[in-house]
């Protein structure tokens, strides 16, 4: 009776042992695959983030490229610029300096003018006043004249 009873308590607890190691193996084969789902997703995820860190630091260079490239470009014109403005002002200078020289030459001629004028006032007060005098010398002469006649 004894083996009887050891034989059924063996036969459950292989029956039971079979039953929890299918579970187990089910168990175990559920969780890997939810592990292998786990890891693809994490894989691809990774291999996507790997992409997009390779693409954002292609677009970084590109962009440090092209700042590098807008730099050199406003130091080239802020350079032209600073030529430009140093030709510029020479030339402005040169202007003022022919503008001050026609200026200084202009108020001689004025000056030159006036002394000019005022001659020709004084000469021409003159003419009259030796027109007056002729004038004179001519009705005298005239009037001289007309007595020796008569």
């Amino acid at each position: 009776d004894l083996r009887k009873i050891l034989e059924d308590l063996r036969c459950q607890y292989e029956t039971l042992m079979e039953r929890n190691r299918k579970e187990t193996e089910q168990w175990y084969a559920c969780k890997m695959e939810e592990v292998n789902l786990e890891v693809i997703t994490s894989s691809q995820e990774i291999e996507s983030s790997n992409k997009q860190v390779t693409e954002l630091r292609r677009q970084l260079q590109a962009l440090e490229i092209n700042v590098q490239a807008q730099l050199t470009m406003k130091e080239n014109l802020e350079s032209s610029l600073a030529e430009t403005e140093c030709r510029y002002n020479k030339y402005l200078a040169e202007l003022q300096s022919q503008i001050s020289c026609v200026e200084q030459r202009l108020a001689e001629i004025r000056a030159e003018m006036e002394c000019q004028n005022q001659e020709y006032k004084t000469l021409l007060d003159v003419k009259c006043r030796l027109e007056q005098e002729i004038q004179t010398y001519h009705c005298l002469l005239e009037g001289g004249q007309h007595d020796i006649m008569y």
